[in-house]
Order: structure tokens, then sequence, then C-alpha cells
């Protein structure tokens, strides 16, 4: 079954910390560009930072210095560390493949709530 699994979120205050993970099926993984992704509410989903299969890394400038995606090829897994959380932080985080076709379409994400 061809799957991403979501899961770390919470509430957290403003300063605070918070570390995701998602699973991802082989075939979606493997050689993939891997990116976390969210949408507040209200908005458009948006791409938060990715990561290739060699590790190289990019960021939106919003969470620059403060996230850090990650992942580990041998367990088909990604990972985000959110540090210095703000509340326009908060909102549904997913992860998913890069610049390929999704036919899996998208998990059930994992709700972040900053509060101030």
């Amino acid at each position: 079954q061809v799957q991403l699994v979501e899961s770390g979120g919470g509430l957290v205050q403003a300063g605070g910390s918070l570390r995701l993970s998602c699973a991802a099926s082989q075939s979606i993984f493997e050689n993939s560009v891997m990116g976390w992704y969210r949408q507040a509410p209200g908005k458009q989903r948006e791409l938060v930072a990715a990561i290739t299969w060699a590790g190289s890394t990019n960021y939106a400038d919003s969470v620059k210095g403060r996230f850090t995606i990650s992942r580990d090829n041998a367990k088909n897994t990604v990972t985000l560390q959110m540090n210095s959380l703000k509340p326009e932080d908060t909102g549904v985080y997913y992860c998913n493949a890069r610049f390929r076709p999704i036919p899996w379409g998208w998990g059930q994400g994992t709700q972040v709530t900053v509060s101030s």
C-alpha cells in the first residue's frame, strides 16, 4: 500500500520546538526529493523545506535558520525539526515527494499549533 504518515505535531508556545516525522512507502521515497509542506487555515498549501536523496536541502525564507529537514534513506523517513516556533507557523503539516506525479495524493497531515 502506497502511503504517507505524518506525526509529531501538537500545541506549543511561541519559542518552543517540535519534531515532525514522516514515514513513506518505499515507492514514494526512493530517489525522490521529499518536501514538508504546511497549510494554514484559509491559505494554500506551501512548501516549507525540501531535501534531495543525497541530502541537499532548501528552505522557505520564513523558516530559514529555525527549521531543519533531514532524511533516513534506510528507513524511508523524513524529519522536520522546528525550533523558535512562531504563531504564524501554525497549520497542518504534510510531507510528499516533489517533482513527480503523486497519484497517491496526500497523507492526513499533522496539526501544529503555536500559541502566542
